[in-house]
């Protein structure tokens, strides 16, 4: 009994090293330059290991989605706390200019990962919640739909803002009038 858990906490201790390893790699140099060669190198595994713990590069795209996630509703939670709305909004827009690569894993690369469904993993619907406790003081009704307006909202500034299609001088002026507009 003792080794099957060594192996199963061995075998959990790699994966983490490959979800690690693919986000680091994205961080420094894109999506597009993260492979299976390039992870296997990096972490000193074989190829066949790495897809003995993930079937293909998309489900370890999809892992550190999931990983992204859960940090970013740690940090939402802690922004609205902090100042409602506005620290929620600003809370949001510093994790994706501060982590485009994980950013662009949870919410611009092709994924399975659904929010709003019933089967949803729980990390997507404490996210989506964190949201929504948020805005729903703001909601004349429902407030599920206003949560994803305002979420979309950011979502836009987040991506505009990081391939600087908007000007970087306006950011916060952005994400207040966003706050504005949802609290008038």
């Amino acid at each position: 009994m003792p080794s099957q858990t060594r192996r199963e906490r061995a075998r959990e201790e790699r994966r983490e090293l490959i979800v690690r390893a693919a986000r680091e790699l994205a961080e420094a140099e894109g999506w597009e330059s993260v492979t299976t060669r390039r992870l296997a190198e990096k972490v000193d595994y074989s190829q066949p290991v790495l897809y003995g713990h993930f079937k293909n590069m998309d489900a370890i795209a999809t892992a550190v989605a999931l990983e992204g996630i859960e940090e970013l509703t740690t940090v939402l939670r802690r922004g609205s706390a902090a100042d409602g709305l506005r620290g929620l909004a600003n809370a949001y827009l510093e994790f994706a200019e501060a982590h485009p690569a994980v950013y662009d894993a949870m919410f611009v690369r092709n994924t399975d990962l659904v929010f709003g469904a019933a089967e949803s993993p729980d990390v997507l619907k404490d996210a989506f919640d964190a949201i929504r406790a948020t805005v729903e003081p703001y909601a004349d009704g429902d407030a599920e739909t206003l949560t994803e307006v305002f979420w979309s909202a950011l979502h836009g500034q987040a991506t505009l803002n990081h391939n600087t299609r908007l000007r970087p001088a306006h950011q916060q002026a952005r994400a207040d009038l966003l706050v504005s507009l949802l609290t008038a």
